[in-house]
């Protein structure tokens, strides 16, 4: 892995043009991409946003190809050439791990996702590269770019564009270090593919920046949010998402030896995105399998169209968050949330579901009413019933026989007591959401269980506020069955939710 680059030809030799010198080979690999991928990873050919990518690594030849030099926004993506460039000042020796980054008024004042420094805070280059890599930190992105960039992000955004320019990035232009939105800032699934490579052939004694499981830092875990971490040989690299941008996915990873790169941009939410991005992957994989086996894949480019042509389409069309900010009923004489306010806040939200570790275990502090609990905790209500104690006669002494079963079944009882019981009176809860805002929780979770009404009526609001500053809104005293079906139904509108289980 860290001798990768020896054996790269410089990016842009394969991939660099999409309009020249495709062979039959690449149209054949795409052509069984088409074939082999499931119909719920192929419906994307209908999102205006989408756009896909899958190189070899090492060769460069393009595997599978749709939309890949149109012009999309990178979003988080981004940050990809921003740590380029940071290797590239560590190979040079004009920047160090061990330097210290001095946040500016500029870098603090970036949208979320960041680590909330304060203007005049310090941290180191390292730390900073560790957390833009894997949390997508985009104060620190721009702190970084500012450190290299001789105080200017905007300096630095022109050394970024001249340096994508020299690896072949034709399509491609920066006007900030971290993705956050701007129409000036377009690149492509192309151009991404040529830095991924880029990264890796240069510099690959950084790459495990981008398969860094999580980060400490000051008193808080930051974790890694590529949904591909736990596939098989996947190592890296970078999610991205905006709401104009749609969800992106540069990943890579290595079977037998092999190494291939995929890109995705512009899908509609992140299991679409997980999915398809997965099942690129296996296809090209495959593909690698199939002709080291010595069978020779060759489709000319009529039947590559007409297998695209054949796939099944979207049958829904992108959702965005809102969908619940429209100009349709207020809810509790609340206004709409416009989209700033959802785009900084579920943006936010996203990173701090899944940060949170309470997510993951069942909560103890979510009881069932009371008269659930009575109800609960007797089989029937002849149980509820006190019966008068009764006397035991001389004939129901205890013989040596009944003793013996009497011992048996203590035995039996003390067993049985020692296994963990379910508590009756623990119920479920879905989560909908964090925000660093109580009163944008509080209207969020008020126009959730509106639209949602058929699931979230009968659930009970909890907004409580974690130690890392976020209130988490949820809704309790939710049976199983409510908790699935109500996240089901959130999950199906590309929003997030996730089922909280209690106690086992």
């Amino acid at each position: 892995m860290r001798r990768i680059g020896r054996i790269f030809k410089r990016a842009g030799e394969t991939i660099s043009n999409g309009n020249k010198g495709l062979k039959a080979a690449v149209l054949a690999a795409s052509a069984v991409f088409l074939i082999a991928l499931p119909a719920a990873a192929q419906d994307l050919t209908d999102n205006a946003r989408y756009a896909a990518i899958v190189v070899d690594a090492q060769s460069g030849e393009v595997f599978y190809a749709q939309r890949a030099d149109s012009a999309r926004y990178p979003a988080s993506l981004t940050k990809i050439m921003t740590l380029y460039m940071a290797f590239d000042a560590l190979a040079h020796g004009t920047l160090k791990p061990t330097d210290q980054i001095t946040m500016s008024a500029h870098a603090t004042s970036q949208a979320p996702v960041k680590v909330y420094l304060r203007p005049g805070d310090t941290i180191d280059v390292d730390t900073a590269m560790r957390l833009i890599a894997l949390y997508s930190a985009n104060d620190l992105a721009v702190a970084l770019a500012e450190k290299i960039g001789g105080g200017s992000e905007e300096r630095f955004a022109a050394m970024m564009t001249i340096k994508a320019q020299e690896l072949g990035m034709t399509h491609t232009r920066f006007v900030n270090a971290n993705g956050l939105p701007d129409p000036r800032q377009i690149s492509s699934a192309r151009d991404l593919a040529i830095l991924a490579r880029a990264v890796m052939r240069d510099y690959p004694q950084y790459y495990d920046y981008f398969n860094l499981p999580s980060q400490e830092f000051r008193g808080r875990t930051y974790v890694n949010h590529n949904p591909l971490r736990s596939m098989p040989g996947i190592d890296g690299m970078k999610t991205g998402f905006t709401n104009a941008a749609g969800y992106n996915l540069v990943a890579s990873g290595v079977r037998n030896n092999h190494r291939l790169i995929a890109v995705m941009l512009g899908g509609s939410n992140k299991t679409q995105r997980r999915e398809h991005v997965t099942a690129l992957m296996n296809t090209g994989f495959d593909v690698i399998a199939r002709r080291d086996r010595g069978e020779r894949i060759e489709i000319a480019q009529n039947e590559f169209t007409r297998a695209m042509d054949a796939e099944a389409r979207m049958p829904e069309g992108p959702q965005p968050y809102t969908i619940l900010a429209d100009n349709g009923d207020v809810v509790g004489g609340n206004a709409p949330l416009s989209d700033a306010q959802l785009r900084e806040t579920l943006e936010g939200s996203e990173q701090a579901n899944a940060s949170d570790v309470d997510v993951q275990r069942a909560s103890s502090t979510i009881k069932a009413p009371a008269v659930a609990q009575t109800l609960s905790a007797a089989t029937n209500t002849a149980a509820l019933v006190k019966k008068p104690a009764t006397k035991v006669a001389a004939a129901d002494k205890p013989t040596a026989q009944t003793t013996a079963k009497s011992k048996k079944a203590a035995l039996a009882d003390k067993a049985a007591k020692g296994k963990k019981k379910k508590d009756p009176t623990a119920v479920y809860a879905v989560q909908i959401g964090a925000f660093k805002d109580k009163s944008l929780a509080n209207d969020w979770a008020k126009k959730m269980k509106s639209k949602f009404s058929n699931h979230l009526a009968n659930g009970t609001t909890d907004i409580s506020k974690n130690d890392n500053g976020w209130y988490r809104t949820r809704f309790v005293t939710l049976t199983k069955a409510q908790a699935s079906a109500a996240c089901k139904d959130i999950s199906a509108k590309h929003l997030d939710c996730m089922v909280i289980k209690p106690d086992a």
